[in-house]
């Protein structure tokens, strides 16, 4: 990570193997990472075609980059491999195996390196970012979104704004409102003129949308305690579907809290039911954790039957992937 920050790009090594790869290769690979990111949105990390996508890495594309390529196609092929293995550390970190994720991103990072892809490498370290803030890590997650953010000025907007949402996301977990507003702020301005400026081009980026935003404000304004801020923000865009059930099972889940710091224990416990029957079918460790900040919420209700109904399917869900 250090040596990326210091140079995100470096010259080319003109390659001397026997395999001779060319554009249907790097095809091929696009193909197979944008199959793998809709199983994982759909299904989740855990899923065995999530988990199938480290033995590609291995098996078919190690090869591959061991060949004998043009520049241009060695450097999008370094590209295309680095997107894939940034998601094999995504999946493995929804499935709770965090020395795996943080070894397929650091791999990651080193070939957008080799790629001189600076839109990628920024948004691989916005991407451990993320994991360092879920690990409850606030401060390294803020220097390494502040990193992604700050190294390459010139990287897609789109990209530059997903760094300042989790810098924004970590900020809120600190407690610190104006700052957590500050930088989602910056984010809606940033994904306001990528989404002009650079449409069509990066489609591992395209996710990042104003949908994208609204449910990670819904997110920072849970964390900060204000849940009207909370609702507010929900209405401003549609539930995710069912092509992404982990992102609707964590908004289920936010919601959820809001409405127990508000006091609608009912409200609250209907969307934490739905929440928790999404992620037991997803079998995420990562929602998991969303839900115990939820259970967190249901501390003044503790002795009521329904809750501790919950509080026991929770646990089931928590022992059950400790040996899945």
């Amino acid at each position: 990570m250090t040596r990326w920050l210091v140079n995100p790009a470096e010259s080319f090594a003109p390659p001397s193997g026997r395999v001779t790869v060319g554009r249907p290769h790097i095809e091929e690979l696009r193909a197979a990472s944008e199959s793998a990111r809709l199983w994982d949105s759909r299904f989740g990390g855990a899923a065995w075609k999530s988990q199938s996508l480290t033995a590609y890495l291995y098996e078919r594309v190690t090869p591959l980059l061991n060949g004998r390529y043009t520049e241009r196609d060695g450097r999008e092929l370094f590209s295309v491999t680095g997107e894939m293995a940034r998601l094999a550390g995504w999946t493995a970190f929804d499935a709770g195996q965090h020395q795996v994720a943080q070894r397929h991103y650091i791999q990651a990072l080193r070939l957008a390196k080799a790629g001189s892809d600076i839109h990628l490498g920024s948004y691989i370290l916005s991407t451990m970012a993320m994991q360092a803030l879920m690990r409850g890590f606030t401060s390294e997650a803020i220097d390494m979104a502040q990193g992604a953010y700050e190294r390459v000025p010139s990287a897609d907007p789109r990209v530059l704004g997903f760094a300042k949402l989790i810098e924004a996301r970590a900020h809120a977990r600190e407690g610190n409102a104006g700052l957590a507003s500050r930088c989602l702020s910056l984010a809606e301005r940033l994904q306001d003129r990528g989404s002009v400026e650079s449409a069509g081009e990066r489609p591992w980026i395209e996710f990042f949308s104003r949908q994208r935003i609204i449910t990670d404000a819904a997110e920072i304004f849970r964390d900060l305690g204000h849940p009207r801020a909370t609702f507010a923000w929900h209405k401003l865009g549609e539930m995710p579907g069912d092509a992404y059930a982990r992102s609707r099972g964590i908004r289920l889940s936010v919601l959820a809290t809001a409405y127990a710091q508000s006091g609608e224990l009912d409200q609250s416990l209907r969307m934490g039911q739905e929440s928790l029957r999404l992620f037991t079918r997803l079998q995420s460790v990562r929602g998991l954790d969303y839900l115990k900040i939820y259970t967190a919420a249901l501390r003044p209700w503790r002795g009521e039957k329904n809750v501790v109904n919950y509080l026991g399917e929770v646990r089931e869900l928590g022992r059950y992937l400790a040996v899945a």
